[in-house]
């Protein structure tokens, strides 16, 4: 099981953190913009904002999407009222690419960077602010959950080679909290080598630096199907969405 990080040390200062959101891919397994979907009361996107806009540590919030998307999402967050989202700039062709266009668009001086998906809205204040005090200690932080299925490695013939031990892996998610210019850096190499990371944790992996992990939520799903929408309706409803009598325009 994992806990959460005991910090080394307790700073007086409040941090404070750019959360940069992505919300560029195509959505080709759900069939259909998931980002926009509604769930609830609101968009997806917009839950996943709204998490981050509520939250004490974020600042400002950048959101990185497709060209098309720009203005229709810029016209959601100003309707209403997400003041916290300062800029909302196109995506690249890669996950990669996205995630640099997005920490390059920080304020200037970030100390800290998060990046977060933007099909994963039901992320809670409590992980976001965790990962975020954690990261102001080791400059690299993901949250993850153990893994509870077998897990095994396949061979290109499709046979299984081996056996995996669950006890030293887990299943990393977002959002990641990086210092500012650590992140910037490991995302610029990345994309500099055309490699294809699936996280932005392992560009700083390849750099060499360790990273360290809290606590994740097994509630914190990313939408990737409509059965993933199928179930975060389901977590929205057992939690009682607060949101539920918003006005969403």
């Amino acid at each position: 099981m994992l806990k959460c990080c005991p910090l080394k040390k307790r700073r007086d200062e409040k941090p404070t953190c750019s959360a940069v959101i992505v919300a560029a891919g195509s959505s080709q397994r759900m069939g259909s913009d998931k980002i926009m979907m509604k769930l609830g009361a609101m968009p997806v996107l917009a839950r996943t904002v709204l998490a981050f806009e509520n939250n004490e540590y974020i600042d400002e919030i950048i959101i990185v999407t497709r060209t098309e998307k720009l203005q229709e999402i810029a016209d959601m967050c100003y309707r209403n009222g997400l003041h916290k989202v300062k800029k909302v700039i196109s995506g690249g062709a890669t996950r990669m690419e996205s995630a640099l266009a997005g920490v390059s668009a920080a304020r200037h001086g970030a100390k800290l960077i998060a990046i977060h998906d933007g099909a994963r809205p039901l992320v809670s204040q409590g992980l976001i602010s965790r990962t975020v005090l954690a990261a102001r200690e080791y400059r690299s932080v993901v949250p993850a959950i153990a893994s509870t299925d077998t897990l095994k490695t396949v061979d290109e013939k499709g046979f299984i080679s081996g056996t995996v031990d669950r006890a030293t892996t887990v299943r990393v998610q977002t959002p990641q909290v990086f210092h500012g210019d650590l992140i910037k850096g490991a995302l610029t190499k990345a994309v500099e080598k055309g490699l294809t990371l699936t996280d932005d944790g392992s560009a700083i992996e390849m750099m060499g630096i360790k990273t360290f992990v809290v606590e994740g939520d097994p509630e914190n799903i990313k939408i990737t199907t409509p059965e993933d929408l199928v179930t975060a309706r389901a977590i929205v409803e057992s939690r009682g969405d607060q949101n539920a009598n918003r006005t969403w325009i």
